[in-house]
């Protein structure tokens, strides 16, 4: 799955900069994560960067984006393809 912030975003830019696929931008209102780019760190680390790092616990699975370890895999490699 991709992950997404929740309106409990309080803009504290600590989840920007930790993600290694530059998903994650500021919004509008709130930072947004583009599912597109989201591999839930997949290839990169062994756990979500912006969780990690989330003061407040407001990034959690996109139900809406369901995505098997195999397919975040397959968008890391297409991702990172030189």
């Amino acid at each position: 799955m991709a992950l997404y912030i929740t309106d409990e975003c309080i803009n504290c830019d600590v989840c920007e900069p930790e993600c290694p696929n530059e998903a994650i931008t500021p919004g509008d209102e709130i930072y947004i994560i583009n599912p597109d780019l989201c591999t839930e760190c997949v290839g990169h680390y062994e756990t979500s960067q912006c969780v990690e790092v989330c003061p407040v616990d407001c990034i959690p699975q996109d139900p809406n984006h369901v995505e098997t370890q195999e397919q975040l895999m397959e968008k890391y490699n297409k991702l990172t393809a030189a």
